[in-house]
């Protein structure tokens, strides 16, 4: 069974880099307080990685 991340938005898009609101939206969020439940992949990860000072990650 792979390994799922809880992926949750703790940072407001405004005023970021256009990038780091689509890199947002491709996890699934946008806006703040949204939870997305992801499968632990390398390109997840990279997503994450990406956006990491905007989101909070939780190992399930």
């Amino acid at each position: 069974m792979a390994k799922k991340l809880l992926v949750r938005q703790t940072g407001s898009p405004i005023r970021r880099i256009p990038g780091q609101l689509e890199t947002l939206i491709g996890l699934g969020l946008g806006k703040m307080h949204r939870e997305k439940e992801l499968d632990d992949t390398p390109a997840i990860r990279g997503m994450i990685n990406k956006v990491a000072h905007l989101v909070c990650v939780e190992e399930r």
